[in-house]
């Protein structure tokens, strides 16, 4: 790429947008390994999967189970289909950065180069075919945990059926998630449109979004209802 493209971004842009790719990458890896003392949604959520897999086992009939199994597989399906409906309209935008820049014109009075526009561009169809990449290989998973929750035999006494339900609980656990990592993907793709505007608007709706994944996992209310142990049975227990 030309220099002078580069030289068209301030060192506040750059800022803003390593800003944007450490909050998305630093909330994931957060949340994905909390601190063994104050366990995230998404971690309290995975240890009830496992519990849902091994109850499954005793239910009779399962069409219950199947049930959320396909819902589950209809919510990736779902934002699959729409990250691909951005992806195109991503691409719309590509093809008309010229009148992009023209509005952006009106509005902020910037006058960059058509290549900055496409460039931030890129940026959200990044996020958008990350989320779609993730979605589409969580529906994968949940089929496959399907297929092993089948294979689990009707009789709970059989020596193979908890080791398959545990087998099929943790490929839940893992569609799992996959479906948060894709979620995060269009939480922050969304925030990254805010640089059309600029870094300072990039900037306050990275934090913004930072500051709405991070209370959803660790300091929202179902969290605290997640964590209950109304049923005397704690959801981590303890080690022995």
């Amino acid at each position: 790429m030309d220099a002078r493209y580069l030289n068209a971004f301030t060192v506040l842009d750059y800022a803003a947008l390593a800003l944007l790719l450490l909050a998305w990458l630093g909330s994931s890896w957060i949340i994905e390994h909390p601190p063994a003392a104050r366990p995230s949604t998404s971690k309290i959520m995975a240890q009830y999967r496992r519990v849902w897999m091994v109850a499954f086992l005793h239910r009779d009939p399962r069409i219950f189970d199947s049930q959320i199994v396909n819902s589950l597989r209809q919510s990736t399906a779902f934002f699959a289909s729409g990250s691909m409906i951005a992806i195109g309209g991503g691409f719309a935008l590509l093809g008309n950065a010229e009148r992009l820049r023209g509005v952006a014109q009106d509005l902020t009075q910037a006058t960059d180069p058509v290549i900055v526009w496409e460039i931030k561009i890129f940026v959200m169809l990044g996020f958008a075919v990350n989320a779609f990449l993730k979605f589409v290989w969580s529906h994968r998973l949940f089929g496959y945990c399907s297929i092993l929750m089948a294979a689990v035999p009707n009789d709970p006494e059989d020596p193979v059926a908890l080791p398959r339900a545990q087998k099929a609980g943790e490929i839940n656990v893992t569609a799992g998630r996959g479906y948060n990592r894709g979620l995060r993907s269009v939480y922050f793709g969304i925030a990254s449109a805010a640089w059309l505007a600029g870094a300072v608007p990039l900037f306050v709706a990275t934090l913004f979004t930072l500051g709405v994944v991070l209370r959803r996992e660790f300091t929202a209310e179902s969290r605290a209802i997640l964590l209950e142990t109304t049923d005397g049975m704690p959801v981590f227990p303890p080690k022995k």
